[in-house]
């Protein structure tokens, strides 16, 4: 192997440290689903409730994002990390520490405006300090952290919660986050900061039509989703008597799954068209709600029969989204950057909008209609691209 060769296969060290930083902000994330029941019992509150700490985190995300990219504008890179990291630590870390929902609440925001300023930052420094070329592999290495937690980091912090308690969970949270604290300040170079994009300009997409019913759509997608995802917990111990451990090894086989899931969609949006891939993705889905709506009348099941279909489920959940991103490009046209920069905050609305409209299901109606639910939510995902495409011809 030449020198060359060997330089361009070895990745650097401040790489490796942002993927390690996303990794660690998506399983504070996600992480609630699998300790979400022992929260809500400690808490005294609902499931339903516990899962509006999912909610918040993602809401506070969504509208942090836009506002911390323009207030930090001129902030030193590697400060800005330290600095957001920091709060991330000791929110996660103040957290076993209240007995009190509302407190807890209020520290998932912080947390999640950590994240806001955090992962953003980490994309455009990836790309910013990636070699000629190789600007596209180093973005989605940052971006395989988000991916990489639900195959490792929120399994093991839904083991950990059922071993020591949900407070050790968000005592995981508050390590990875110092690991990834120390990493970036060990590694990280200092980056000039990007320059700022007014408010304006960043939301002007919105003000094309088939532009905003295309980010609608991927609200809705990543909605109908959620709905599931955040109350899998209950639904699957109402199901098949699932407990903490047995959820642990669902997250990581679904992981393996969803990433699978994501790399056959983006080559059918490649192969077949965004459209035709969509399509077939959101019909996968809603066949699949389908059949778990079906199974409530047999239970109650073991969880290996049920296994099978949550793998489905987790395969046809991420192929959704790189057809819905292609998609939604075309509508924007030469506004695509901006309409990608909306796309982050559009999907953690829609995972906020999970967390809430799963909860008021699973509050009136209980955990059996959550499937019929989500799927109703993506089909209305398809309506809305397609009157996008209407609007765009």
């Amino acid at each position: 192997m030449s020198v060359d060769v060997r330089q361009r296969a070895r990745l650097p060290a401040w790489l490796l440290a942002l993927v390690f930083t996303t990794f660690a902000f998506a399983t504070d994330d996600y992480v609630i689903a699998g300790v979400l029941p022992a929260i809500s019992a400690d808490l005294g509150v609902s499931e339903a409730a516990g899962g509006q700490l999912v909610t918040a985190f993602s809401l506070a995300f969504a509208l942090g994002a836009p506002v911390a990219s323009v207030v930090t504008a001129t902030w030193s890179r590697r400060r800005l990390l330290t600095w957001a990291l920091a709060l991330f630590v000791a929110a996660n870390w103040a957290a076993p520490f209240t007995g009190s929902y509302a407190v807890l609440m209020g520290l998932r925001v912080l947390a999640a405006l950590a994240a806001a300023v955090v992962v953003p930052a980490a994309y455009a420094i990836a790309t910013s300090l990636a070699p000629d070329g190789r600007q596209g592999r180093y973005l989605a290495l940052v971006m395989g952290g988000l991916t990489g937690s639900l195959m490792l980091g929120v399994p093991i912090g839904t083991w950990v919660g059922g071993a020591f308690g949900w407070p050790a969970t968000f005592g995981l949270g508050g390590l990875l986050g110092l690991v990834a604290l120390v990493a970036v300040r060990g590694t990280l170079p200092e980056t000039p900061p990007a320059a700022a994009m007014p408010i304006r300009e960043r939301l002007a997409p919105l003000a094309r039509p088939q532009v905003l019913l295309g980010l609608l759509g991927v609200v809705a997608i990543v909605l109908g989703s959620m709905m599931l995802l955040t109350y899998l917990a209950p639904f699957l111990r109402d199901l098949a008597g699932a407990g903490p451990a047995e959820l642990g090894w669902v997250f990581a086989l679904a992981g393996v799954s969803g990433l699978a899931g994501g790399q056959l969609g983006g080559r059918a949006a490649d192969r077949w068209g965004a459209d035709r891939a969509l399509v077939a993705g959101i019909a996968g889905f809603a066949a699949v709600m389908a059949v778990f709506t079906a199974c409530w009348f047999l239970r109650p099941l073991a969880l290996l029969a049920v296994l099978p279909l949550l793998l489905v489920w987790a395969g046809v959940s991420w192929w959704i989204p790189p057809p819905a991103q292609t998609r939604l490009l075309a509508l924007a046209g030469p506004a695509g950057p901006q309409a990608l920069a909306l796309n982050s905050s559009a999907v953690y609305v829609g995972v906020s909008g999970g967390g809430a409209l799963g909860g008021l299901v699973l509050e009136s109606h209980g955990s059996r209609w959550l499937p019929a639910a989500a799927a109703v939510v993506e089909l209305v995902a398809l309506t809305l691209f397609w009157l996008a495409g209407r609007r765009r011809a």
